[in-house]
């Protein structure tokens, strides 16, 4: 299933960020589909592996610079993936190998040139689950860790919001981005709200170019 969905076509690719995001997208259904389709605790198998996955991409610099990289040959993509899947297994508790649905993912990434679509893809995906389950998965953006009080706080405003009301349980994300400058971006769904001192600075650029 998975693989008649995400074969390549004959049709050229979008470019731009909105068409990044719709590709990652469609990689991202068609796997939350062929998982769910097994049943739900493959599901949430699939999705361990991928949290793994990403977490090892991202804290191995060899690992990202393979995933990242376009012009590898076939076969040096197939010896970075299985290196891919050694690191997110050796990282796992119970040592398990990756699933056939993650590893045929991958596979298919790789022969259509989108490895490096990997963490939206997986991104898209968790959100799926996050919605399958009841979940609100809420990113929230700023230029260092937040403190532990400040992620209280927010956390607790949060839960107050109508939409965290109406989902079963509330999972709040902070993920950090230096070029935020300060403040935060906190994004649900498909809403954001930009606190950042970076998009104040815009906004100051851009009345000051008006006025000259």
């Amino acid at each position: 299933m998975l693989s008649s969905v995400l074969r390549p076509s004959t049709a050229s690719f979008l470019s731009g960020r909105r068409a990044a995001s719709s590709i990652s997208l469609k990689y991202s259904n068609a796997l939350y589909s062929a998982a769910l389709a097994k049943s739900p605790p493959v599901l949430s198998k699939v999705q361990t592996e991928l949290n793994a996955i990403c977490k090892s991409i991202n804290e191995t610099p060899h690992l990202k610079a393979f995933i990242s990289n376009p012009t590898l040959s076939a076969n040096e993509r197939a010896v970075g993936l299985a290196a891919v899947y050694a690191k997110a297994e050796g990282a796992s508790t119970r040592k398990e190998p990756v699933s056939a649905i993650t590893k045929n993912l991958f596979a298919i990434l790789s022969e259509n040139g989108r490895l490096g679509e990997t963490q939206s893809v997986i991104e898209g995906f968790n959100a799926l689950v996050a919605k399958y389950k009841g979940e609100l998965e809420v990113v929230v953006t700023s230029a260092t860790t937040l403190p532990k009080e400040a992620a209280a706080k927010l956390e607790a405003i949060l839960k107050q919001s109508q939409a965290a009301q109406q989902a079963k349980t509330l999972k709040v994300i902070n993920k950090v981005n230096p070029s935020v400058l300060g403040g935060v971006v906190v994004d649900f769904g498909d809403k954001s709200i930009d606190l950042s001192v970076s998009s104040r600075v815009n906004k100051l650029n851009h009345i000051l170019e008006e006025s000259v």
